[in-house]
């Protein structure tokens, strides 16, 4: 059996069941309230955070599990195998009808992303990866995803925030040379779509990212080829809840070049 293959049979199940369940949902009362951060929190949100770590619990109950939806138990970041759920990644896109959430899933092990799902329910699209490799599946095939060839850092395709579009990504791109821009909700899909070759760069300088938004894409995104770092260069670090610079996500050839080139951005 290849490896993790129990883990994640689990994880993609549970993402779905969850998948479905919010997009029945969305079409309801949502029961918005507002986190710290003013982050919106739904009803949706906390009855798939619900479903996924009772399934987890009942399918792994020797490993710690963190929520985005509930408060981390003590000491589980420093768990050997730690599965990281964000319910509905996006929760903005899915406020207002549109499709650009996912419900993510990650299990760290050892201090790094081993397993990630990332499932859009809207096109029915589940991206996923172990340490085998990475893969889509999406109108009933199934692909194996790598990243792009892009060398030329003006070339790139840049994919960036929807509702968190901060103004210094404008510094960004002139300091790049970049002008083609896509905004898509969430971080997952965001990863997932340089993971697939179909966007090749990703900069959020927003200082507020969690282990939930990363460990499930950036598992898929580094077995298809890339890389994920903070806008230093830094590993993303999955023993504390926050990743205080911000993140850089790439097809990694061009990875350093645009560290480097980021780097009077923020000093």
């Amino acid at each position: 059996m290849s490896a993790l293959q129990t883990e994640l049979e689990t994880a993609r199940e549970l993402a779905r069941q969850a998948g479905l369940e919010v997009m029945r949902m969305q079409r309801g009362e949502l029961d918005i309230e507002m986190k710290p951060g003013d982050e919106p929190v739904t009803v949706a949100d906390k009855r798939a955070s619900k479903l996924i770590v009772a399934g987890l619990g009942a399918a792994f109950p020797a490993d710690a599990i963190i929520s985005e939806e509930l408060p981390p138990a003590p000491g589980s970041l420093a768990s050997r195998r730690l599965w990281l759920v964000d319910p509905i990644d996006g929760t903005k896109d899915f406020i207002r009808g549109e499709g650009g959430y996912s419900v993510m899933i990650g299990l760290v092990v050892a201090g790094r992303p081993a397993l990630g799902v990332v499932y859009q329910p809207v096109p029915d699209r589940m991206f996923y990866a172990t340490p085998d490799g990475a893969w889509v599946d999406h109108a009933g095939e199934r692909r194996e995803l790598g990243v792009s060839a892009v060398r030329d850092v003006s070339q790139l395709r840049l994919v960036a925030s929807k509702s968190h579009r901060s103004e210094k990504l404008d510094e960004v791109k002139q300091a790049l040379g970049i002008a083609n821009e896509e905004n898509v909700g969430s971080v997952g899909v965001k990863l997932c779509l340089i993971a697939a070759g179909e966007k090749d760069l990703y900069v959020n300088p927003w200082p507020k990212t969690k282990p939930w938004d990363t460990c499930a894409p950036e598992a898929i995104l580094v077995r298809a080829g890339g890389r994920l770092t903070d806008v230093r260069g830094a590993a993303m670090d999955y023993t504390q809840l926050g990743s205080p610079h911000g993140l850089v996500a790439s097809n990694g050839l061009v990875h350093d070049e645009i560290v480097a080139k980021l780097g009077p951005l923020f000093p």
